[in-house]
Formats: C-alpha cells, structure tokens, sequence
C-alpha cells in the first residue's frame, strides 16, 4: 500500500473544517485545474482527471469532528482510500491531514504517486486558502 500525506494548519475551529470536509460538494473547491465533468452531492462525487481516468467517490465513514472516509463507489484504476483527519491544534485552529492510501504495483507507483502527492498538497494548500 503506498500512504501519500499532507498536511495544513488551518485557523478556523475543527467543527467548521469538519463540516466543510463531510460535504462532497465542498470537495470540487480543492481539485485542481486538471480535473473537469465535476457532479456531487453532500455523500459522492464523480469526476474526470484530465488525461488520466474517471473517478467516482463516496464517503464510507465519517467520525464527527476527527475523520471522513472516502472510497471508489465505482471500479476505479486502482483501490484507493482518501481520508482527511481534523484535530484541535491547541490554538484554537486545527491540523488537517490528507492520507491517500493506493494499492500500487511497482509501475503504477512509478507514474502515480507524483501525481497522487501534488493532489494531496494541492488540496491541503486550497482548504487552507479557503477556511483560512
């Protein structure tokens, strides 16, 4: 399993991060430029990566205010988890983290997870432009 993190402090409670996080439709604010066709509701979201394949997600499990899972809810190229974990960083702000978790073999390791990492960093950088 190749785990690809990321992580931003963001000044904004957990519980707003959180609620902001839970929604998919939120999530279309985080992709970059290179991902188009977006479609979302508050649990899935389907969407095309520019050159490379079509996605569909769901979240799987959310834990108020610590995590939310999401999973292909579609045959996708490979598996893959995105989870984003909130904790309080004792600030009054909170730590986000972004885990992707892909089973790769050695040649897809190879072309993905450059890619895979500029994702997590990507939309680690927009959520802390967004929230603040």
């Amino acid at each position: 399993m190749t785990i690809i993190e990321s992580a931003v402090e963001v000044n904004k409670p957990v519980n707003e991060v959180y609620v902001f996080l839970s929604n998919m439709n939120n999530h279309q604010q985080l992709m970059p430029e290179n991902i188009y066709n977006w479609e979302s509701t508050e649990d899935d979201a389907r969407f095309t990566i520019q050159n490379m394949a079509k996605l569909a997600l769901k979240i799987s499990n959310r834990i108020e205010n610590k995590e939310i899972i999401a999973i292909p809810s579609e045959k996708a190229p490979f598996d893959l988890e995105l989870k984003w974990t909130v904790e309080d960083n004792g600030n009054g702000g909170t730590t986000a983290k972004h885990i992707i978790s892909a089973d790769l073999n050695m040649m897809m390791k190879m072309l993905a997870s450059g890619p895979l990492q500029k994702l997590a960093d990507h939309q680690t950088e927009k959520l802390k432009e967004i929230l603040g």
